[in-house]
């Protein structure tokens, strides 16, 4: 049988002759309403007096119909002609905007944008291409309609949101501050001045001594930490210990638990001397007065816990000597102010606070994180505090002025540790994004990031040489004094002030780096989990570490 004589199949019940019709009609009747428009603009611009040529397919340019056609020819048309322009002004505005919508290629996402439009999600006879045009054409529409109605009210909007912008930049916050407050930034600024003087002249009689001395004591500087090992251990608590301070005589350690227990031990022999009791949670700030043990009932220590709590201490009583009252939650850090009259505290109630220890008085509540305040440092100065917190910002304050004179930016997650470098303008500050950044206060910028750890950075502590308290420094004893024999051993003894930092992490390690170059120079593994807290001692002969397993360890150069 020849092909012209074959039948065509059909299928019960097929819309497949009947969708392809209706189709047809679709697109002949799209490119009709095309056609006609294009007709209706060449009327229009037929309608100008020669300004502009139009011929059919030609290009048309709205700009130039626009400005052919200004008000004074659009009074000349009728209604109908004028009727007939604006819908078809509006048909190529409606399509210019619908080729800059994006539209899903996935047909059951182009039917949910229907659904979403409470439109029907398919009409007869359509295909996935068709549903695409409609949807194109649908939110074209919306879109115009949106633009209309809203166009008015959302300059109004623009306007309001502008001048409320404009209003919160230059908006400056002042509180009026007690007698009190005036007094301490007094006495700060004075003592600040004499300190900073200090630390002057001592940086330019450094620089004084000659390279060949400060290269030979460079050297065993990294020798001696290279050659750090474990000395001693001991259970502290049957809790974790989270905080260890070391005592000014660098004779004694401090060791603050979970628990709310905080004691006292000789070292190096590991052995306890006094327990103090006053604490119901966790001990979160240990922070030993500068002036400690010099007279009898003074303050020597201060420390801040998890019950909201800040008691004073005596090393003669084992129970508060004062307490500090103010803070709303969870006290994290205290920190003594170089002149040893004044406490600063960091709490989770977002605030870090400014204590008069001789009266108890709270002198400052400060404000200006977005989260949980968590550590806290005086530069050696005193004229400034360092703050940083959860919300991973470190903020400089000028206690002076009261004033936030720096942010310090970089860290992508929360800040738990900071400490100033003696030499009173660097700051490294330890992150749970496993780094320790190291910022300089005269660029207010950070100088250099160090990939410190694999886990999160728990605490940093710069080596504070104070040669009014220490021993002599253990660092000094290996030193060549040959050559010209007139060395003077205090100047090498202050050259090594800040010339090296102890990070602790989760990791389990405490990592030793020199400054500078800030280079990892020895990686002291011992405790079993998470280390929570690191100090150096002031004669620079100890290190010491609290970790998640109860214990704190001493390390030292193996000579000693």
């Amino acid at each position: 049988m020849s092909n012209s004589g074959k039948k065509e199949r059909i299928h019960f019940g097929t819309l497949e002759k009947e969708a392809v019709a209706h189709a047809k009609r679709k697109r002949e009747e799209e490119e009709e309403h095309d056609a006609m428009s294009t007709t209706v603009v060449d009327n229009l611009l037929d309608v100008s007096e020669g300004a502009v040529s139009a011929r059919p397919g030609a290009h048309i340019d709205l700009d130039q119909i626009d400005e052919v056609m200004g008000d004074d020819e659009e009074l000349m048309l009728t209604d109908d002609a004028l009727a007939t322009r604006r819908r078809a002004m509006a048909e190529f505005d409606r399509k210019r905007i619908a080729r800059t919508i994006a539209i899903p290629t996935n047909d059951a996402h182009v039917k949910d944008a229907l659904r979403q439009n409470e439109q029907p999600i398919c009409l007869f006879g359509e295909d996935a291409g068709d549903r695409r045009d409609r949807l194109r054409y649908i939110l074209s529409k919306i879109a115009i309609e949106r633009r209309d109605a809203g166009s008015e009210q959302q300059e109004i909007e623009d306007e309001d949101m502008k001048s409320d912008d404009e209003d919160e930049v230059q908006e400056v916050f002042y509180t009026e501050g007690s007698e009190a407050l005036l007094q301490a930034r007094q006495n700060i600024a004075k003592q600040s001045l004499a300190r900073a003087e200090q630390r002057i002249e001592r940086q330019r009689e450094d620089c004084k001594v000659d390279l060949a001395s400060v290269r030979r004591l460079r050297q065993n500087l990294v020798a001696q930490l290279t050659n750090y090992t474990i000395v001693g251990s001991q259970v502290g608590d049957d809790r974790p210990l989270s905080r260890i301070a070391f005592a000014p005589n660098s004779r004694q350690v401090l060791a603050g638990s979970w628990s709310g227990a905080i004691k006292l031990w000789d070292i190096p022999g590991c052995k306890m001397a006094q327990l103090f009791r006053g604490h119901t949670d966790r001990v979160g700030g240990l922070s030993f007065n500068p002036r400690a043990g010099q007279s009898k009932g003074c303050v020597d220590f201060a420390s801040g816990a998890s019950d909201n709590e800040i008691f004073l201490w005596s090393l003669e009583k084992d129970t508060p000597v004062g307490n500090l009252k103010g803070h709303q939650s969870r006290v994290v850090h205290v920190d003594h102010h170089p002149s040893g009259d004044y406490l600063g505290s960091a709490s989770y109630d977002g605030s870090w606070r400014l204590w008069d220890i001789a009266t108890e008085q709270e002198l400052l509540l400060q404000e200006g994180h977005s989260r949980e305040v968590f550590a806290l440092r005086f530069q050696c100065d005193g004229s400034l505090v360092a703050t940083a917190g959860l919300d991973g910002i470190g903020r400089i304050w000028d206690l002076r002025s009261g004033r936030s004179i720096a942010e310090l930016e970089g860290h992508a997650k929360e800040i738990f540790g900071l400490d100033w470098s003696p030499n009173g303008y660097q700051l490294a500050t330890g992150s749970a994004d496993n780094t320790v950044r190291i910022f300089d206060l005269r660029k207010i910028a950070s100088v250099q990031q160090i990939p410190a750890h694999k886990s999160m950075v728990t605490d940093v502590r710069f080596f504070h040489y104070d040669s009014t308290q220490s021993s002599e420094p253990r660092i000094s004893e290996d030193m060549d004094t040959s050559g010209d024999g007139n060395e003077d051993m205090s100047v090498h003894k202050r050259l090594c002030d800040g010339q090296y930092m102890a990070t602790a992490s989760n990791d389990g390690l405490i990592n030793v780096w020199t400054a500078g170059d800030w280079k990892l120079q020895k990686s002291l593994a011992g405790h079993v989990g998470k280390v929570l807290s690191v100090d150096i001692s002031r004669d620079g002969s100890y290190i010491a570490s609290t970790g998640f397993d109860k214990t704190f360890k001493l390390w030292a150069a193996d000579e000693i």
